[in-house]
């Protein structure tokens, strides 16, 4: 399962159904789950783990050193889960001392072709990272969010469960759950709705959101005020209290 011209650090733990294509390179300290087929020319530098049942294609680029001048070469992490597909060209840094210290991305994931995921980064399961979207270091991604082509997300930013990000939308603050947004910088525009439906949210729930929603976007409220009244719409809507606990633990503005 092994190609003879892929080259194996004698320290790599991998597991015995692995196929790993020619001329890949599996550096020191690296793990790799059972059922994971790595293609031809992807490179796992160090101190990586794989999980199990993940597809990584041809020119991958996987827990390389952060770009980050702060880098002094201690010693960081990169954790992948289980049944990510990883296309081609896709770079996936190791996390900093200055941080969490460990890059993770979740499970059943898909990071379409040249996607990059710096240093420290934190994503989800289920998420969708289309082709050349690019997170920036420190950045939060919740679960089944969507991210359209060559999106970009500046450092420290929080995207919260069931966005979607339109292409090319340029983020530089948080992004509440369940939002729709887009532009250059992006802007909300609604709740996602169809996103939603098709992942069995109710039309009671959907309106719980768009109540929330039109409570932040629509009355017109400053923002802590706003905060102070979804904290009380939370008490009998459940998808409110998604939101209101999210908004409450932002230590950077949210798009708006």
């Amino acid at each position: 399962m092994i190609h003879p011209s892929a080259i194996i650090d004698d320290s790599a733990e991998i597991a015995d159904d692995v196929s790993i294509g020619p001329f890949s390179v599996i550096g020191p300290d690296v793990s790799i789950g059972r059922g994971t087929s790595i293609a031809s020319h992807v490179v796992i530098k160090q101190s990586t783990r794989v999980g199990e049942d993940n597809k990584i294609l041809q020119f991958s680029s996987i827990g390389e050193d952060p770009q980050d001048k702060k880098y002094a070469g201690e010693e960081s992490f990169l954790e992948i889960g289980d049944r990510n597909v990883i296309r081609e060209y896709v770079t996936l840094n190791r996390g900093t001392s200055q941080d969490a210290v460990t890059t993770r991305i979740g499970s059943d994931n898909l990071l379409m072709a040249y996607t990059h995921v710096a240093h420290d980064c934190q994503v989800g399961n289920h998420t969708i990272l289309a082709n050349a979207a690019s997170l920036g270091g420190h950045v939060h991604v919740e679960d089944w969010a969507i991210l359209g082509g060559f999106t970009i997300v500046h450092q420290f930013c929080r995207i919260g469960a069931h966005c979607f990000a339109a292409m090319g939308s340029a983020i530089a603050k948080d992004v509440l759950p369940f939002t729709m947004l887009g532009g250059q910088p992006a802007k909300p525009h609604g709740i996602n709705k169809e996103g939603l439906k098709r992942r069995g949210f109710s039309e009671q729930q959907l309106k719980n959101i768009l109540s929330a929603y039109k409570l932040i976007y629509k009355s017109g409220l400053p923002l802590e005020q706003a905060k102070t009244e979804l904290a009380d719409l939370a008490r009998h809507n459940g998808e409110a209290v998604v939101i209101s606990e999210f908004l409450n633990s932002c230590t950077r503005s949210i798009i708006r």
